[in-house]
């Protein structure tokens, strides 16, 4: 198993300067509950500023959350869950989970998140996935469509398939299921039918609640010009840029918020 090469950040898609709006990235986001405000907004706080759309779809009060918010996120479309499946038909990428609920009847007035998930993935098998949070928790290995990046953190993986969190497993997961694992860590291992890469980096100042959601974020947006495969990789190997670019400003003291506004600063640094 290599470790990831930056120089694939050569290969990722930078707008240029003869596009306009929509050509850029098409992404929605399906998550948040009652219970879990902040994860999908930090998934759309990273999103919106890497690509041109980002149609968000959550629970009636983090819509309002987000429609107050207009003012920072201008190129995003709250949308109705009813609504959800007109606006997946445009979308590039899809990622759900961030901050959905883990169980059915956890938060009276909230979908059900298996019923959910493994609808909208029965409904829409040929589009780009990024599966992650509590989606992941719920749905069974055998409804996972085979172009999506799955992103569990070590108890998520053994509970998903019942296996040890290794790079072998990975990879065996991988091959069986057709799907890209990106198993989060201080060392993350992604791995596709294919190959399996280490990225290392990041600090225990990310161990902080919300920097996966910013992960997942970060991934979708990426996904929705570029291979998931190297989406996957560029993903997680910038994410650990920007904490350990934290890290030298604010040690550990930093929050995924900061991680989410570091991100960018990082990018520009390391495509530009």
């Amino acid at each position: 198993m290599n470790s990831f090469d930056p120089n694939e950040l050569k290969k990722l898609y930078i707008p240029s300067s003869g596009t306009h709006k929509g050509m850029n990235g098409k992404l929605l986001l399906v998550g948040g509950s009652k219970l879990f405000h902040a994860a999908s907004l930090w998934s759309l706080t990273i999103a919106s500023r890497i690509v041109d759309m980002v149609y968000y779809a959550s629970v009636a009060e983090n819509n309002e959350i987000v429609q107050q918010a207009k003012e920072e996120f201008r190129n995003g479309i709250v949308v109705p869950r009813d609504k959800i499946t007109s606006y997946a038909k445009e979308a590039d990428c899809i990622v759900i989970g961030p901050g959905l609920p883990r169980a059915t009847g956890e938060e009276p007035g909230d979908d059900d998140t298996k019923e959910l998930t493994e609808r909208l993935l029965q409904q829409f098998p040929e589009k780009k996935w990024v599966i992650d949070g509590g989606s992941l928790q719920v749905i069974s290995p055998d409804k996972l469509p085979k172009n999506a990046v799955i992103t569990p953190h070590k108890q998520e993986f053994e509970t998903l398939f019942g296996l040890p969190p290794t790079p072998e497993n990975c990879e065996v997961v991988a091959k069986k299921f057709g799907v890209i694992v990106l198993l989060k860590g201080e060392i993350d291992i992604v791995a596709s039918s294919e190959k399996c890469v280490r990225i290392s980096g990041g600090n225990a100042g990310m161990t902080k609640g919300g920097t996966g959601d910013v992960l997942a974020g970060l991934v979708a947006a990426l996904a929705c010009n570029n291979d998931l495969f190297l989406a996957a990789t560029a993903g997680s190997y910038i994410n650990k840029k920007a904490g350990d670019s934290l890290f030298e400003k604010v040690g550990l003291y930093f929050n995924s918020s900061d991680l989410a506004n570091e991100i960018p600063i990082v990018m520009k640094n390391l495509l530009l």
